[in-house]
């Protein structure tokens, strides 16, 4: 640990040194991305600058302690020093609570795709529930919700939406809740009252900055048509809806939802870097088996995490055996609870590595 400490030092020193360059200054994009980091690892470095501050003060004392003085001095020397390990002692524990919560993507910005599973028109409502819990999750965080794009189901329910969440610590509260979303109810549709399961897919994915990764334009096919979805007799004029194919991969992204071609140009975009960035930290992940070991689940989209039970009120995540019965308040976006309690497990699993 305290190799990696010096190293998150000597970088603390070299980002000052940078930003201080009129090199760096004269670049924004670069300036503002090189404050981030070192605004990052700040609470870090300096945790570990007292802790040095504090073992040296201890050494002196130590040194002090063996010399010769009267018996009251001495004995002030020794309860000081052991002020000082009590205190060295809490540094350390800040320190690896700090080191465990180290997470360069923590407060990175978000996007959630959300995908109806089986259970036909009955999991895309379940799709509009989720839809409708995360955003109201942000409106109570004060995170800002943009909505990319969305194809409804006759039952007024969602196929599929795709929207972004921005905000502090966004990706740190967000992050475990890629995967399979069971949900067990009875629908309004069922006549004989028998209860029913659906499930919904959703994918977490890191919103990509420009430094992430680069894609050339000509991996990309472009393909603009008219709009099927709502926005009446302008939409049919025009061809504003946007597809677009990442040839490399096979990835295909459309937005449909703006009149501007432009913009539903720049949303496809958007969605597109962020399965392509989620699709390469995937790979890497899977070769970093430890790594990986230590996740809260697999981290896998097929993978089923948690059930809704509607005539129990219950939710249970199946990851870490938690259950609450606050059913109706975690959909009406009360989900810290839930969010606690994974954020926690991870950080238990992390100190066991």
């Amino acid at each position: 640990m305290q190799e990696h400490l010096q190293k998150l030092e000597d970088r603390y020193d070299e980002l000052e040194q940078l930003l201080s360059s009129p090199e760096v200054l004269s670049d924004r994009d670069k300036s503002n991305k090189l404050a981030k980091e070192l605004s990052d690892i700040r609470e870090v470095v300096s945790l570990f600058r007292e802790q040095k501050r504090i073992l040296n003060e201890i050494k002196s004392l130590e040194v002090v302690s063996q010399e010769k003085h009267d018996s009251d001095f001495i004995e002030l020397v020794k309860k000081e020093i052991e002020d000082y390990k009590i205190k060295a002692s809490e540094i350390e524990e800040a320190l690896k609570k700090a080191l465990t919560q180290e997470d360069k993507d923590a407060s990175r910005d978000v996007i959630v795709e959300i995908r109806q599973g089986t259970g036909g028109d009955e999991a895309g409502l379940f799709a509009a529930v989720l839809y409708r819990m995360y955003t109201r999750y942000a409106d109570n965080k004060g995170w800002k919700v943009e909505l990319m794009s969305a194809t409804t189901n006759e039952s007024g329910g969602y196929k599929e939406v795709s929207f972004s969440v921005k905000g502090k610590n966004v990706y740190q509260r967000l992050r475990y809740e890629s995967g399979v979303h069971r949900v067990q109810r009875v629908p309004t549709t069922e006549a004989q009252g028998r209860i029913h399961t659906s499930t919904a897919t959703v994918a977490i994915l890191v919103e990509p900055e420009e430094v992430d990764l680069a894609i050339e334009p000509s991996d990309l096919r472009i393909d603009t048509y008219r709009s099927s979805g709502p926005g009446g007799q302008h939409m049919q004029k025009t061809d504003s809806a946007v597809r677009i194919t990442h040839i490399p991969t096979g990835f295909v992204v459309a937005c449909q939802d703006e009149r501007s071609q432009l913009k539903n140009k720049n949303k496809a975009m958007r969605i597109l870097r962020a399965k392509i960035l989620d699709a390469v930290r995937e790979a890497e992940t899977k070769k970093l088996s430890l790594e990986r070991k230590a996740q809260i689940g697999s981290g896998d989209r097929s993978e089923k995490i948690r059930t809704y039970n509607f005539p129990d009120r219950r939710i249970t995540d199946h990851r870490i055996n938690f259950t609450t019965h606050q059913l109706e308040s975690v959909l009406e976006g009360e989900f810290d609870e839930i969010s606690d309690a994974l954020i926690k497990a991870a950080a238990e699993k992390e100190q066991k590595k």
